[in-house]
């Protein structure tokens, strides 16, 4: 069975784990074929080449990009990455080897780089060279972690092969999908197991639209080419009820099943089993898509497929974010007038805004969005044609489930929280009842997740 596999940033660093608990886990050497594994970079290293996911501390591109000297950032990089290296010298890695392939892949980016800002320079191109530069940039980090976990497993007998789809030395002009295409078109799946990177070189740019989720669409990409009976993510957690950081471990039990509406209605509340727009290649190729926990070797994980509904009525996750923003739009001329919602509308798209939640009454228009996506010159547009506009910080927190379809849940919930002395700000439910959302205090958010949990979990 030809498997699509996914390797994160922070199983990559527990690399002695993914060996033994991913790879060569209940396998004899006859049975590595038929395997396409596509790493991250080792935790930590994009965000020092880019900059930090979560604090957006300054890597090498912010140096780059605000015209100061980068070279000794970057060369402190390749010290970092010789640093890594040697931590998994007792894994069987050649360090030399190693040292010597990082060191002249960061030569070969430096001196595109320095071609790149040269032409920044000259002041005839800005934008288009600065995201070239990021991507050159990103592109290291998966270079470097799939060529050590390649040549790991080479030294150990295993028949390995290292898949860069960088592109550093190919100066084809190829989609991202004719670069995988052409990268495998020679491999015999059958008697290798192929490491791939998560960054992959096209035409079009991976990270345009992706950003820092580039290596989960190099991971979908692969598995529509290759068609494999299925694909899997492995991470350090199991997809499980609720957050056991909120609600405590022995009160959750991983998701055994589950369907893509439901992973999607997850990643618009920030807790991604895969990005949506990387789950629909997938989804239309009636791949099916398991998510596992690297550490538990053992555990099936949960199987995420286009069909699955669950046989019994049940709440499947529990679940929300703390960093929502709600927007309320008022004006007594909303009642009747038909138009003011098409309004609002164009106003968010005109300002690349989407929104996670929204409510109507007679004269008011609620909108919940991304606190990190709030643009103040959007609260000036919208109070140009309506007669007040508030936002509010909130969190929400949302019940989600295939077959969620039974009276009383929804009093259920509501009930929980009022004993909880949790006040709903606003709630919602579409017709498909996947998804039921609470608008809630942000201080209120644990306390929250924690009652329904008790209630309904």
């Amino acid at each position: 069975m030809l498997t699509v596999e996914k390797i994160g940033g922070t199983s990559m660093s527990a690399l002695a784990e993914v060996i033994d608990n991913i790879i060569c886990y209940n396998r004899t050497a006859a049975e590595f074929g038929n395997r396409v594994f596509v790493v991250s970079a080792f935790s930590g290293v994009t965000n020092r080449l880019l900059e930090n996911k979560k604090t957006k501390a300054p890597g090498v591109y912010h140096k780059l990009a605000n015209g100061e000297d980068y070279h000794e950032a970057i060369a402190e990089m390749g010290t970092y990455l010789r640093g890594l290296n040697h931590q998994y010298a007792h894994l069987g890695l050649e360090i030399q080897k190693a040292d010597d392939f990082i060191d002249a892949h960061i030569a070969k980016a430096l001196s595109y780089l320095e071609s790149a800002t040269t032409m920044l320079a000259s002041g005839y191109l800005n934008e288009g060279i600065l995201l070239a530069a990021r991507e050159i940039l990103a592109s290291i980090g998966e270079t470097h972690s799939g060529y050590v976990l390649a040549s790991i497993l080479q030294q150990r007998g295993m028949p390995a092969k290292f898949i860069d789809l960088a592109g550093f030395d190919d100066r084809r002009a190829l989609t991202i999908s004719e670069r995988i295409s052409d990268a495998f078109k020679d491999v015999d799946l059958e008697s290798c197991v192929c490491i791939a990177t998560g960054y992959a070189k096209g035409t079009e740019g991976i990270m345009r639209e992706f950003d820092r989720g580039y290596s989960e669409v190099t991971f979908s990409k692969i598995a529509e080419i290759l068609k494999p009976q299925e694909a899997i993510i492995h991470k350090e957690y199991h997809l499980s009820t609720a957050d056991p950081a909120l609600v405590g471990i022995e009160n959750v039990q991983p998701v055994g099943n589950t369907n893509y509406d439901i992973a999607d209605q997850l990643a618009d509340v920030g807790m991604e089993a895969i990005h949506p727009k990387a789950a629909k290649p997938l989804e239309m190729g009636g791949i099916h898509l398991r998510i596992k926990n690297t550490f538990e070797p053992a555990h099936p994980g949960t199987l995420i497929t286009r069909d699955y509904v669950s046989k019994i009525k049940r709440v499947e996750v529990i679940t929300g974010s703390e960093q929502q923003l709600l927007i309320d739009i008022y004006d007594p001329r909303m009642t009747g007038n038909v138009g003011s919602d098409l309004q609002i509308m164009q106003l968010f798209y005109t300002h690349g805004i989407s929104y996670t939640f929204k409510v109507t009454s007679a004269n008011s228009i609620s909108i919940v969005i991304w606190e990190s996506d709030f643009k103040p010159g959007l609260i000036d547009d919208l109070q140009l044609q309506f007669e007040k506009v508030t936002t509010e910080p909130v969190a929400m927190v949302c019940l989600l489930g295939t077959n969620m379809d039974q009276p009383g849940l929804l009093a259920k919930a509501a009930t929980a929280l009022a004993k909880a002395e949790i006040n709903i700000i606003s709630a919602g439910v579409a017709k498909g009842k996947v998804n039921i959302q609470f608008l809630v205090a942000r201080d209120q958010f644990k306390n929250a997740i924690v009652a329904l949990n008790k209630a309904v979990g």
